[in-house]
């Protein structure tokens, strides 16, 4: 496994080796997610998935590549980064003027390629162990995180 930004992070959990998050084959079980910022780049999300639908941290994250995520979490975080990027809006707004615009999943998927995000993930007993090892990677203040304050 590539190393992750501090030591604090590596004997926090097991983690899985990074991966685009298109190409992620997640389990469908509790857990922790990282996401950075290209291949190499900088850890910038902490996020949890319990066991809601039995879907776990696959299910989270495919909401997240779907574009389907845009409002929650790590869609937004990427969302409001792409926004901020006045070349990739200008991009969108080129789509729109030609005629050609978007649908809000579209633009979700647009914003993810923007963000080249790969991701490893750590899985857990349970949903409550998952939010105790994300609060715990969170406290972490040797990393500039995208999340919200909750």
């Amino acid at each position: 496994m590539e190393k992750l930004p501090c030591r604090g992070l590596l004997v926090m959990a097991s983690w899985s080796a990074w991966v685009p998050l298109a190409d992620a084959e997640v389990p469908r079980l509790p857990g922790v997610y990282l996401a950075r910022q290209g291949a190499a780049g900088p850890v910038v999300y902490v996020g949890m998935a319990g066991e809601r639908s039995g879907q776990g941290l696959r299910g989270r994250l495919r909401r997240y590549a779907s574009g389907k995520a845009l409002a929650s979490g790590l869609g937004e975080a990427v969302f409001d980064r792409a926004l901020a990027d006045a070349s990739w809006l200008r991009d969108r707004l080129e789509e729109v003027e030609a005629g050609h615009p978007r649908r809000a999943t579209d633009w979700g998927k647009a914003a993810l390629a923007w963000a080249d995000l790969h991701v490893c993930w750590a899985v857990t007993e349970s949903g409550v162990a998952a939010d105790a090892l994300e609060k715990k990677v969170l406290a972490l203040a040797t990393v500039d995180w995208w999340n919200r304050d909750r």
